[in-house]
């Protein structure tokens, strides 16, 4: 009896040691898997990270790039020639009345004042007299505006007759670039001969060169000479393009989807328009450029390269978007504040404009934006109703000729003259403020609706 209790608490002691080796062999077990997914969850969390440092940093590289190839764009150098406005080389009478004198001026010869008051500052006379071929070097160092420099300064001051005044104008674009890349005094280089480096060079020397912020490059429209250009035509052409873009799509966007969520029946109709939808955000941007080619200009005879044609054609391929952020912002809204609105007496129109619709402002606001801004960037539906003509004027109605910021980018970037790249790349600085802006403002406004 004694032996077989003995046996009893022996099996219970080895069953119990059993137990405690396979408890804590479970909880190894369970130790080493929480280890092994505590070390994967924090690999996918490193490379989250790495994932999203790698982004800023390739867009940080991408705005430096482009900021330092455009800050050539923000400077540029002006010379000062001492102009001789000779009245025999204006070809008038400077004893003429004041009246028969300031049309005179009008169609006076500043050519000639321009080119020989340059002469006589080089003191280019006798055995150092230039043949033609050397003269047209020598004419190429100024800008081709220089001459209507001349005109302006004296239309104000015309007691400048017959005087020598020192006149600011502005070099041609090859200069520019020369003394923007800092070339050693004299040196060839660009797109300039050594003669024209060595008169470049005498002008540095007499303190008759300096560069100056490039105003200009705000205030003047497109021109083909890269010293003249700017983005005022442009900018204001975008401007007023989005201006018509967003009148017409937020409106017909927001109320499309209010209908869509709130109001339409669920049948196969609404299915069809739905699925038309979905498939219209899909389709590339060319196609709506044909559309409104084809129908808004040849079949109803609006203006080509107007705001007004832009503004539609991007509206027809914003609406997609905004129509379906819309529609998920609207469907977020709680059904119990629908429900509750409805219980206290409220109609149908009260409960969506009064309660659904403040609710779902943020979101809709949101789309808009994202639909703005894919507006905003567009370049090929514009190509295809005529807004990549080259237009000088800048536009003061949504009728009248006018180009983008894309297009004029683009344009810019095809162009074989040195200086526009620069002047590329500023544009597009200018392009991604603008940008900017919208989604600054677009941020506030969300911010005001969901503190209401």
């Amino acid at each position: 009896m004694t032996k077989l209790i003995n046996n009893l608490k022996t099996d219970n002691t080895m069953s119990k040691n059993t137990r405690t080796e396979n408890t804590a062999s479970t909880t190894k077990k369970v130790a080493l898997s929480l280890k092994k997914r505590h070390q994967k969850e924090t690999i996918f969390k490193s490379i989250g990270l790495l994932a999203v440092l790698f982004g800023f940093m390739l867009v940080a590289v991408l705005i430096t790039d482009i900021t330092l190839k455009a800050l050539p764009a923000f400077h540029q150098h002006w010379v000062k020639l001492d102009v001789n406005y000779k009245a025999s080389w204006l070809n008038i009478d400077d004893s003429s009345s004041n009246n028969t004198l300031t049309k005179q001026l009008q169609k006076a010869n500043y050519r000639k004042v321009l080119k020989n008051s340059v002469i006589d500052m080089f003191a280019l006379t006798g055995t150092d007299k230039l043949n033609r071929k050397e003269k047209r070097k020598l004419f190429k160092l100024f800008s081709t505006n220089a001459e209507f420099t001349l005109k302006e300064a004296l239309l104000a001051s015309p007691v400048y007759i017959n005087k020598q005044i020192s006149i600011w104008v502005r070099l041609d674009d090859d200069v520019d670039s020369y003394l923007k890349e800092s070339f050693s005094s004299g040196e060839a280089g660009l797109r300039l001969s050594k003669q024209q480096a060595l008169w470049i060079a005498q002008l540095n020397s007499e303190n008759r060169i300096e560069s100056r912020f490039n105003i200009s490059f705000f205030t003047s429209s497109d021109s083909r000479e890269p010293e003249l250009a700017g983005i005022k035509g442009a900018l204001t052409g975008t401007l007023l393009t989005m201006f018509v873009t967003l009148l017409l799509s937020f409106p017909l966007g927001v109320a499309g989807a209010l209908y869509l969520e709130e109001f339409a029946p669920k049948n196969r109709w609404t299915d069809l328009i739905e699925i038309n939808i979905n498939n219209l955000a899909a389709v590339p941007s060319i196609v709506f450029g044909l559309l409104g080619l084809a129908v808004i200009i040849n079949l109803f005879g609006l203006p080509r390269s107007a705001p007004l044609v832009g503004g539609i054609v991007l509206t027809l391929m914003t609406l997609p978007t905004i129509i379906i952020a819309s529609r998920a912002a609207i469907k977020a809204v709680p059904p119990s504040l629908r429900e509750a609105a409805l219980g206290l007496g409220a109609s149908k129109m009260q409960v969506t404009f009064s309660h659904v619709l403040p609710q779902a402002m943020p979101g809709i606001i949101t789309g808009a934006i994202i639909g703005i801004a894919q507006a905003l960037g567009e370049t090929a539906p514009l190509l295809m109703i005529g807004m990549v003509a080259f237009i000088v004027d800048v536009p003061t109605s949504i009728v009248d000729s006018a180009t983008v910021l894309p297009v004029q980018i683009f344009l810019w970037a095809d162009s074989p003259e040195r200086a526009f790249l620069a002047k590329t790349s500023a544009a597009i600085l200018v392009l991604l403020s603008l940008l900017l802006v919208i989604n600054i403002t677009a941020t506030i406004l969300r911010s005001k609706f969901e503190n209401k």
